[in-house]
């Protein structure tokens, strides 16, 4: 479950959505100015690619956006009627989703056009979207603690960080401490997912009738942006997929 969802409509608009024409193209328009990549997921397989807002045109309803390099990512685009961009300016989470876009042509290149969003979804960094990781088959963390190998089934997953679950707490585990060489795979990657975390906190979690267990909550530090975009998209097909069976 996402930290968005255990809220109600109402906490979310007050605390996360920007809302308004005036508001919404403002800060599209600071995006474009500034050159920031977003990521747009798209279609029935959670397509994406990386894409630059180019331009905000408010009077005409309009945002301009970078075209893929890839022929057949921009006929799926053309022929999905809702997409999704995902950002990270600032190290804050922007989201916002759009309906069906057109081809047309901005600064003699070819681009996408596609009417204003209704509102943008802006997470400050502590409320990354994050998921619980599949319980019957967990992502099997593996990291570097001096010499000694941290083998531990991870609990939930972001692009900032994830938890893992331990039955006893590994020795050298403590708030602050760096683990090197981390990597685990994500389900039908073919290749493992790198980077490097820090510890930010180590709790019990003692439950009645069963024997305690810790919670390992990590923090990544260094994420490649090819890396993020796995995570991404890999948290966008576990979300719908739970919702489909929901």
């Amino acid at each position: 479950m996402t930290q968005l969802s255990q809220l109600s409509e109402a906490e979310i608009e007050a605390r996360f959505h920007v809302t308004g024409a005036r508001p919404v193209g403002f800060m599209l328009a600071g995006y474009a100015k500034e050159g920031v990549q977003f990521s747009i997921q798209f279609g029935s397989d959670a397509d994406l690619f990386l894409t630059t807002l180019l331009a905000v045109m408010p009077e005409r309803n309009l945002l301009i956006f970078d075209c893929s390099g890839s022929q057949e990512m921009n006929r799926r685009l053309l022929a999905s009627s809702r997409s999704v961009f995902i950002g990270r300016p600032g190290g804050i989470h922007v989201q916002f989703a759009i309906e069906r876009v057109q081809e047309t042509i901005f600064g003699g290149a070819r681009a996408f056009a596609v009417a204003l969003p209704a509102r943008v979804v802006r997470l400050q960094r502590r409320e990354f979207f994050r998921i619980d990781t599949p319980r019957a088959k967990p992502l099997a963390f593996f990291g570097r603690l001096g010499s000694e190998l941290v083998h531990l089934p991870t609990h939930d997953l972001s692009v900032a960080g994830l938890a893992l679950t331990a039955v006893q707490r590994p020795a050298g585990i403590e708030p602050g401490v760096g683990l090197d060489n981390c990597h685990f795979a994500l389900p039908e990657d073919r290749h493992d997912l790198f980077f490097s975390a820090a510890v930010r906190h180590v709790t019990r979690l003692d439950g009645r009738g069963v024997a305690a267990l810790w919670r390992i909550g990590l923090q990544i530090t260094q994420l490649p942006a090819r890396e993020e975009i796995r995570i991404q998209r890999y948290i966008a097909r576990v979300e719908r997929e739970r919702h489909e069976l929901s």
